[in-house]
């Protein structure tokens, strides 16, 4: 087997901000028409799912090979070169111990060993996926959301407030504990960010589902400006927002979703002429595809900034999306993974 990738003809330019690897296990295989029971099983809710800001990877497994090959970031060249290096590694023998001693004796069984690796690193219950926020601990009972909270928690899920829940939903589904995403994908018509070295090149731009990283949806000018949605759960902690890390504070965030179509010279570059030059980071011919639904749209008409504390109850509510939870008046020690693997003779 040959896997080569010409790192030589890919930009060394980070284009996108970092998505978060948690709380992916439940992420369904990419499709360009979607129907969820939990909702309405009648309505096609578009493109769903997939692993990436695009999609592109519909499996765990497949999501692991990508940044090994990505120029910005592992830039191997081919798998045996990454076979190679795992063979003079720290862990070989606890590869050979868990897919057997011959598995070097074939680059392409070693190297889906170590695509399986990383795919079942990234299903650790206790690392990826605790279900150990304070919201979580609400939704148990075993905990009381404060005014301030419950506040921001109501204006989430109000159609005509955030309407946040549209696309991150919060309530239980189908017995599961929400992932605070709909796997979907949408154009939200972001500006651009002057800081990545990609958007020096002023023809340049980042499309997500129709390209440049994804090419099999190319000529579905429909997709173009459509990137997915992701959890917000642990949002708190970010330091980038959306898929090209335009905004690095989540007030900014909030601001964005509650004046883009209110106030849009607060977000966008002018032209000499005095124009806001709205969706600047999409083609012309796209902006029609940019998600007009509440909170944007005819909802947002007249709307200015949400007042310092309702703000403050937003924060306050995603707050509660953090991993880790402890409550102040019966702290607890950090619970023990029944499900862990205990470590083998080995050190494996």
């Amino acid at each position: 087997m040959t896997t080569h990738v010409d790192v030589k003809s890919v930009p060394l330019v980070i284009a996108r901000a970092i998505p978060s690897l948690k709380y992916l296990q439940t992420v369904p295989p990419f499709g360009e028409h979607h129907y969820d029971e939990a909702v309405d099983e009648s309505v096609d809710q578009g493109p769903t799912g997939g692993h990436m800001w695009d999609g592109r990877a519909d499996t765990l497994h497949d999501q692991a090979r990508l940044p090994l090959f990505s120029a910005s970031e592992m830039a191997n060249t081919s798998a045996e070169q990454i076979v190679a290096g795992v063979r003079r590694g720290a862990h070989a023998q606890c590869v050979k111990s868990t897919f057997g001693d011959d598995v070097f004796d074939d680059n392409e069984k070693a190297f889906k060993a170590v695509l399986m690796a990383l795919e079942v690193f990234q299903q650790s219950p206790r690392e990826f996926y605790p279900y150990d926020s304070k919201y979580d601990s609400w939704l148990r009972g075993k905990a009381q959301l404060s005014e301030a909270e419950t506040r921001g928690l109501k204006w989430f899920n109000d159609p005509h407030g955030g309407n946040c829940a549209n696309c991150h939903p919060s309530q239980i589904r189908n017995g599961s504990f929400p992932q605070f995403t709909d796997f979907g994908l949408i154009a939200l018509g972001v500006p651009r960010n002057p800081a990545l070295a990609a958007n020096k090149d002023s023809s340049y731009f980042d499309l997500g589902l129709c390209g440049p990283q994804r090419t099999d949806l190319k000529d579905k000018g429909e997709y173009c400006g459509l990137f997915k949605a992701p959890s917000l759960r642990n949002v708190t902690l970010r330091h980038t927002f959306f898929h090209n890390g335009v905004y690095r504070d989540l007030r900014e965030v909030v601001d964005f979703y509650v004046e883009r179509d209110s106030h849009p010279e607060k977000f966008y570059p002018k032209s000499k002429d005095g124009q806001v030059n709205k969706f600047d980071d999409l083609p012309a011919q796209y902006h029609n595809n940019v998600n007009t639904d509440s909170p944007f749209g005819e909802e947002s008409a007249g709307r200015g900034p949400l007042p310092k504390k309702q703000l403050d109850d937003v924060m306050a509510f995603l707050a509660t999306l953090t991993d880790g939870y402890q409550d102040p008046k019966n702290p607890q020690p950090p619970a023990s993974d029944p499900g862990a693997t205990q470590p083998s003779p080995n050190g494996c």
